[in-house]
């Protein structure tokens, strides 16, 4: 019973449990008791509510009934499919479930040494970057004897009713689990990260390739032990609609496979080896299903053999459960939940993930320097006053994750607030040695940013070219208050740490060596018209910066004579009489070679913008041009303006 989750409310399962053996007591928790104040604070349930123990509701109750499956659950009075759906997904998920319910067959009931019964459960969800450890006592709602809420098929199995009341615990109450997101209660319940994809705006019903991709990337996600989920769009009046075809508008489905199902009988169908992308789900209420093409009686399963059909469990039961081709899957529901369990392990089989994560706010100073409150960058006055993260990309190309996730909102509906905060980012392209808060977005590239939106967590995959990048997370509007935890996922490790300084700190030996009076930035975009260099009739150039003892080298571009460097630099100068030199290199296995110099003055009085500017040949040999370059500089005497 050790365990290094966080104790909820300084509650510690073993010490109390202990205490009521010793005291022989039921436990009675007094941080969420028996009284309406836990169940709701505006709307309450439909009939008088008693509050039962599991053995006052059968007399041989048990965590598990035959063990733990998707099927054992129902939803209940209150609205929350969403919860009961991921309930439905983690019950197929041994390694997860077992560490939501720890202990759990020392939480069993055992009949022969009923004495160590102390009416005490204790559940684990991972909140905001941590796991935490929720005791509960087992006196459950019940109206005319009846589990009111989530509860399981057999009446004398508890396991999903003690685990929502661990969740309401943590959400004020069970009526703040009224509305939610399913991918929202899987990141509880495990630490993945979470993806919501929108089937409607994608189209992919009518993108044949985009939906290939995508049954390919649910797949793995699926193969890796994932969480898939999906609902379709309703308007208030239409939730919990039932639609002709089987459906229900507003409600989550819980996703239980992912397969390529293969068509035909006998050997033959071995040898086409011919295939239908299906996926099958279930609704939490345990009945209604789908009602079209590979329904459970319908005349598609005449296309698969026996073997193919006993290997999928195929039954033919208003169980709630069913199967839909992809296609059909993609068409009628509009939104998905995919959440992935990020493996983060050195030794896998499967592609594992660098993570780093940070923990940040969103708040206000007296003086507007120091807020970190800005807005997204429609208020380009105060964007850049938001926190800022900087990471590497050390691979050629990669993909990277990046979800931002705020506070759970749902314990503070009772007091009429609750709702999330509109959130997102921004990442940016920046120079190779940039070490201070970014000051002045005209000179930096936008890559791409997140779409805005009121969810607990704001995801994105997108690959990126090797390089330095700056992650800004913000609220929509400027000075809305908040805290959020930043999670980015790299194939390689990225060193992503926050930007805290602003500038370079004045020192005591800065009177004598000199403080920064002004900041230059170099940028070089292009160079073409590079002479032959090697056997294959290009070169391999790269770029180096230098200045006042200072330079950054540009990643090497193979077998080209018109790289796209797009590289820059940024130099804090003490002497503006110092020059700035740009020095073109061929890579070689034996001995780099020098292509040629250019040098600049970088002083305040350089014209800024685009310059085509000649690069020389140095040498005997060779004294014609033989390329030019493209460059960008921007000279600032102001530290803090840029």
């Amino acid at each position: 019973m050790v365990s290094s989750a966080k104790p909820y409310k300084n509650q510690h399962y073993a010490a109390l449990k202990r205490d009521c053996i010793s005291k022989k007591t039921l436990f009675e928790d007094s941080e969420f008791p028996a009284t309406n104040t836990s169940l709701y604070y505006t709307k309450p349930p439909p009939g008088r509510v008693e509050w039962k123990r599991p053995r006052e509701i059968s007399e041989s109750p048990h965590l598990f009934v035959d063990g733990i499956s998707s099927h054992d659950l129902n939803q209940g009075v209150v609205g929350n499919c969403w919860f009961v759906a991921a309930c439905s997904c983690l019950a197929l998920k041994p390694t997860l479930w077992k560490k939501v319910i720890p202990d759990w067959k020392e939480q069993e009931w055992d009949d022969k040494h009923p004495e160590n019964y102390a009416g005490i459960f204790h559940f684990q969800f991972w909140i905001f970057g941590e796991w935490v450890d929720v005791v509960i006592d087992d006196r459950l709602p019940t109206i005319n004897g009846e589990l009111i809420y989530c509860h399981s098929k057999s009446t004398n199995e508890f396991w999903s009713a003690l685990l929502e009341k661990a969740y309401a615990k943590l959400s004020g109450c069970y009526q703040s689990l009224e509305g939610g997101n399913t991918g929202d209660a899987v990141v509880d319940f495990s630490g993945a990260v979470s993806e919501a994809i929108s089937l409607e705006e994608g189209q992919y019903y009518k993108d044949q390739k985009k939906q290939d991709k995508l049954f390919e990337d649910l797949l793995k996600v699926y193969d890796r032990g994932g969480i898939i989920s999906c609902s379709i769009k309703a308007d208030p009046h239409e939730i919990e609609f039932k639609l002709a075809n089987g459906l229900v508008k507003g409600h989550a489905y819980s996703v239980t496979a992912v397969k390529r199902v293969r068509l035909g009988h006998g050997l033959l169908a071995y040898f086409k080896n011919e295939t239908i992308p299906l996926i099958r789900m279930r609704n939490p209420w345990g009945t209604i299903e789908w009602k079209g093409a590979w329904s459970d009686s319908s005349e598609e399963w005449s296309k698969v053999g026996d073997t193919e059909r006993g290997n999928l469990g195929i039954t033919v039961a208003d169980d709630g459960e069913f199967w839909m081709s992809f296609t059909d899957w993609c068409k009628f529901f509009t939104d998905t939940d995919v959440c992935r369990i990020i493996n983060t392990s050195l030794i896998s089989v499967h592609k594992s993930w660098h993570e780093a994560m940070h923990f940040g706010s969103w708040t206000k100073n007296a003086d507007p320097l120091l807020n970190r409150c800005g807005g997204c960058a429609n208020h380009k006055q105060t964007f850049l006053q938001n926190p800022q993260y900087l990471f590497h990309v050390t691979k050629e190309a990669d993909e990277v994750l990046i979800s931002l996730q705020q506070k759970d909102m749902k314990i503070h509906r009772r007091h009429g607030q609750g709702e999330n905060l509109t959130i997102g980012f921004s990442i940016f392209k920046v120079e190779l040695n940039r070490k201070y808060r970014l000051h002045d977005i005209l000179t930096q590239n936008c890559v791409v940013s997140s779409t805005y939106i009121n969810a607990r967590t704001v995801f994105m995959r997108h690959t990126l070219s090797q390089g330095q990048y700056v992650i800004i997370p913000t609220t929509f509007k400027p000075f809305t208050l908040g805290d959020y935890m930043l999670r980015v996922f790299t194939d390689l490790h990225s060193g992503c740490r926050e930007l805290t300084e602003d500038k370079p700190k004045v020192r005591c030996w800065s009177s004598i060596t000199g403080y920064p009076q002004a900041v230059t930035h170099v940028y070089i975009h292009a160079a073409e018209g590079l002479q032959n260099q090697d056997r294959t009739g290009g070169a391999d150039p790269y770029v180096i910066i230098s200045c006042e003892g200072r330079s950054v080298k540009s990643t090497i571009h193979n077998d080209t004579l018109e790289p796209e460097f797009a590289t820059s630099a940024v130099f804090y100068r003490k002497k503006l009489r110092k020059p700035i030199t740009v020095e073109v290199w061929n890579s070689n296995a034996v001995k780099d070679e020098f292509m040629g110099q250019l040098v600049l003055s970088g002083s305040a009085n350089d014209p800024s913008g685009p310059q085509r500017l000649q690069l020389r040949q140095q040498g005997e040999q060779k004294a014609e041009m033989p390329g030019t370059i493209s460059l960008r500089i921007v000279t600032s005497t102001q530290l803090t303006a840029i």
